[in-house]
């Protein structure tokens, strides 16, 4: 909910703080960054320590991080704020998905509840830029993120009563330089990343970069000389683990770039109020909810492996309906993108998580879960950071050079309709740039699992077997 209402709020909020185009991406993806440096970490220290508490301490940090971000002055507070409700994230997203899989030991529960568990993300992504739509109709942007406030507040007041704690029952040593190795090199890596996407490269960004890699080079061959690692490696021995987790990688890079510029073209091109353009989303948002609900019953008619398959074509055929989209009518191409993208989104949500927590053992569920959200929020973050600056590339070198993004230069007293009308195209050429190169990973991955999976893998036998497959190979 606070990732879809934050892409519809981006125009308000340029328009109040004037953010950078550098500081307006960090913005939006500061929060990924930060989940994804510490998922791997969170997880496993949750399976050791108690997922229960995890939870109750990540959600009290993360309403703190919204409360800050509502009432932040500029840009650099806002940043630090969305940092802060990353810090909450990392150690709500594993938790919760560690403490449902321990609920449901039935595997074919088990895949319906991860289904539900995937389909309230959607049902989020839905209600929130209604709910943020009409707050921005009525009150200044910072309301957008006080909506997480009564969130927080329920869950604090009935998570004690309703939830137990779990945690490993033999748990054995935390390695704390795998905790620092993972946090810290992925944090530099995916830092030097969108620093080069944003500005180019320099010495500074390279040196990051090396530094992160090598950090991650050092953490991965530290896991295979450990008796409890951090992360175990060995699942990915499975290829349809594997698949599953580049898989959930992708569709958060496609959906998060799709998201955040669909948004921006429907208010600043199209001249649809933040409500509006919410509403315009909702079908798209229903689709992908019924289909997290019902992955489970699809997989087990059709196949893990064609579901997952599925879910690539589904997703870069949705995205090619974008390139439709003109200045002056898009409307029909972006609900039928957003439909037809849903299938994709919603089968491979559920079934990354579920596939990932079926893997492995009730008291690794946590660390299992974590390197399936770590794959989704580095998705997410790459998909901003990355595909949003090469929209954000296709702008400057096609725009009127009067800013350096579409609100920044219409907002600029003046302007005349020609470079009114030639700002647009410019970044309605960056809109279709960046999500022709999404559609085009998308389908090539699909192609990928076609190889790469094997015909027998994920009959329609279900989950169960799949997971006893993934569970032994591991």
């Amino acid at each position: 909910m606070d990732g879809s209402v934050l892409y519809l709020a981006m125009p308000s909020i340029t328009s109040a703080i004037t953010p950078s185009t550098d500081q307006a991406l960090w913005i939006l993806d500061i929060y990924g960054f930060v989940v994804s440096s510490l998922l791997i970490a969170f997880g496993n220290l949750g399976d050791r320590y108690g997922r229960l508490k995890f939870l109750l301490t990540g959600a009290v940090v993360f309403g703190l991080g919204s409360a800050g971000a509502a009432f932040a002055p500029n840009p650099e507070m806002l940043i630090a704020c969305r940092a802060l409700m990353g810090l909450g994230g990392a150690t709500l997203l594993p938790a919760g998905l560690a403490i449902i899989s321990n609920l449901f030991h039935d595997a074919r529960q088990r895949s319906q509840a991860i289904g539900i568990f995937a389909a309230t993300f959607a049902a989020g992504f839905a209600a929130g830029p209604v709910i943020g739509g009409l707050l921005l109709s009525r009150f200044e942007w910072g309301s957008v993120f006080l909506i997480n406030l009564p969130v927080v507040v329920l869950f604090l007041a009935f998570a004690p009563v309703l939830l137990r704690e779990v945690r490993t029952t033999n748990p054995g040593r935390v390695d704390a330089l795998s905790v620092v190795l993972s946090a810290v090199g992925i944090l530099l890596a995916v830092y030097s990343v969108k620093t080069a996407a944003a500005e180019g490269f320099s010495s500074v960004q390279a040196v990051t970069g090396v530094v992160g890699v090598a950090l991650l080079v050092w953490f991965v061959r530290r896991q295979f000389g450990l008796e409890h690692p951090l992360l175990d490696l060995r699942l990915f021995k499975d290829r349809v683990f594997t698949v599953a987790i580049l898989t959930g990688l992708l569709t958060l890079v496609a959906w998060a770039a799709a998201g955040y510029l669909s948004g921006v073209y429907l208010q600043s091109v199209l001249g649809y109020s933040v409500l509006s353009a919410a509403l315009l989303a909702l079908p798209g948002a229903a689709v992908l909810t019924i289909v997290c609900i019902k992955t489970s019953s699809i997989a087990d008619r059709i196949g893990t492996r064609s579901a997952l398959i599925a879910s690539h074509f589904f997703m870069g055929v949705g995205l090619l309906l974008l390139l439709a989209t003109t200045t002056e009518h898009g409307v029909a191409a972006f609900i039928a993108s957003t439909i037809v993208a849903g299938v994709g989104y919603g089968l491979s949500f559920s079934l990354v998580a579920d596939t990932a927590v079926a893997a492995v053992p009730p008291e690794r569920a946590g660390s299992a879960a974590s390197l399936a959200e770590t794959s989704n929020e580095l998705g997410n973050a790459l998909g901003i950071s990355l595909l949003g600056s090469l929209a954000a590339v296709c702008f400057r070198l096609f725009g009127p050079d009067v800013a350096g993004t579409l609100d920044e230069t219409l907002d600029t007293p003046g302007l005349s309709p020609d470079l009114v009308a030639k700002a647009e195209e410019a970044f309605l050429s960056g809109l279709h740039v960046a999500v022709g190169v999404a559609s085009v990973l998308c389908l090539a991955l699909g192609v990928l699992a076609l190889k790469w999976i094997p015909k027998d893998q994920g009959n329609a036998s279900g989950e169960t077997a799949e997971a006893e497959t993934v569970t032994a190979a591991s």
